[in-house]
């Protein structure tokens, strides 16, 4: 299925609920966005299974999705997200990930970092 067919489907989903449906509600719904985001970052900190995880982050794009339906409906998303995808292919490596080099450096008790690390490891 295309981002466009599941706009159409959550347009559906969002009149049949009667959830947040006017422009003045994309702030409401952005934020529902960044909240799923949350539950998304709390499920994997916990160890949950990953179809939970997976759930979040599909809530994520539902709610984002929905935005776009509100914020800018004359753009084809399907169009952008492979516009976007070529813009970040041409882009230098680790474009934007200059932090990843400070934390895996300066931040031994992270384990996020340790993360990092070891996969950069593994990765040469």
């Amino acid at each position: 299925m295309h981002l466009e067919e599941m706009k159409k489907q959550i347009e559906q989903l969002v009149l049949e609920k009667g959830f947040y449906n006017k422009p003045e509600d994309i702030p409401k719904k952005l934020l529902f966005a960044f909240i799923e985001l949350g539950e998304a970052s709390d499920a994997w900190k916990k160890g949950e299974s990953q179809e939970k995880i997976a759930e979040e982050l599909i809530d994520v794009i539902f709610y984002v999705l929905d935005t776009s339906r509100l914020a800018c409906p004359s753009v084809n998303m399907d169009e952008m997200f492979e516009k976007k995808l070529k813009k970040n292919q041409s882009r230098k490596y680790q474009y934007g990930e200059g932090h990843r080099q400070r934390n895996t450096n300066g931040c031994n008790s992270c384990s996020h970092a340790q993360i990092l690390r070891e996969k950069t490891v593994t990765n040469k």
